[in-house]
């Protein structure tokens, strides 16, 4: 792992070495503006967050399984919200697509079969302001999937409607996303939103978008990752990872800058359940790249039918995405590059 955090430093020498003909800026942040940063983080509200979490936790999304036709009406409901805040698409349109396998029973003989098919990840970027940072990239991630349909309860719902995992991931995506849209100057370095499906079948979509990264994978610095936000504890967040990364540092740093998300932030509460390396962030980790995980921790609706729009919290979900929003700010707009502190654990 550390060659390729001394690959992207090489890199970023180089980049700064020819764009000094074509501009004299200083390799540095430009675009640091705190009054900034806090006008736009203003505009992530509970309302906005409950909102986007019931739209994408609703019936109609039939729990957005991988692959299914919820999952595809979830996937172009969040595309058409990075388009409407001006995003650019992360490849040719804001889909990538992957392939996977899926178990197919045929009505007439009762058989199975195994078919190929296909499952959307979500990829937009905002551009960078500084001339030689801005060829390098922040990402933000959150798993648009659920579990689907499954065997009615006494109620007659059937529907896994996700409303923590991870609708309010994903609503914190599309948050953050208009809260950097929203400022006159975007980061000195380039961000990439990145809403992945198939996490619930074993991290697929971040896997195939590690592998087929449609910016080069060496210029990617940081991955924050946000799966299951809006539940528990009102007044503190898990972040997972601080031990391994200099984002440790910057994640306790961000939070004692800004007391008014009233969050305290903590590191890893179940070690033994080895969570760094279970969710979407992980791919990203095995290529180098370090990584955080926003998680409010499990419940009893995790994974059951009960997992609905009203047992979350929005408020703490909108100060989640806040938290979130500044911690991206601030690694954007740092001239040095995250580096692994600790390069001994095993993946």
């Amino acid at each position: 792992m550390p060659a390729k955090r001394f690959l992207l430093t090489a890199l970023i020498v180089l980049l700064a070495a020819t764009s000094c003909d074509q501009d004299d800026a200083p390799l540095g942040p430009d675009s640091f503006d705190p009054n900034a940063a806090a006008a736009a983080a203003a505009t992530i509200t509970p309302d906005d967050m409950y909102q986007l979490i019931e739209h994408l936790a609703s019936d109609q999304m039939a729990g957005r399984d991988t692959p299914s036709p919820g999952l595809e009406a979830a996937t172009q409901y969040v595309a058409g919200k990075f388009a409407e805040l001006g995003l650019l698409p992360g490849a040719t349109s804001f889909i990538q697509r992957y392939p996977i396998d899926v178990e197919v029973l045929d009505a007439e003989t009762g058989q199975t079969a195994i078919v190929s098919a296909g499952a959307p990840n979500v990829v937009a970027i905002l551009p960078g302001s500084h001339p030689v940072l801005r060829d390098t990239y922040v990402i933000f991630s959150a798993h648009i999937d659920h579990l689907g349909v499954g065997t009615a309860d006494a109620t007659g719902d059937s529907i896994y409607n996700g409303a923590d995992d991870d609708a309010s991931g994903t609503a914190a995506l599309i948050e953050v996303a208009e809260a950097f849209a929203s400022l006159e100057t975007a980061p000195s370095r380039s961000l990439i939103f990145l809403a992945v499906s198939g996490e619930e079948k074993g991290l697929l979509g971040s896997r195939h978008y590690a592998d087929h990264p449609t910016v080069p994978i060496e210029l990617i610095v940081a991955d924050v990752n946000a799966d299951m936000i809006s539940r528990n504890s009102p007044d503190s967040i898990a972040v997972i990872g601080q031990e391994y990364s200099s984002l440790g540092s910057l994640i306790r740093s961000v939070a004692a800058n800004h007391p008014e998300v009233r969050l305290v932030v903590t590191g890893d509460l179940w070690p033994e359940e080895r969570l760094f390396f279970r969710s979407d962030h992980f791919n990203f980790v095995r290529n180098g790249i370090p990584a955080l995980w926003f998680f409010a921790g499990t419940h009893g609706d995790y994974h059951e039918l009960s997992d609905e729009v009203d047992t979350i919290d929005a408020d703490k979900a909108a100060r989640v995405a806040r938290l979130i929003f500044f911690t991206i700010y601030s690694i954007a707009n740092t001239a040095d590059a995250p580096v692994w502190t600790d390069t001994d654990f095993e993946l």
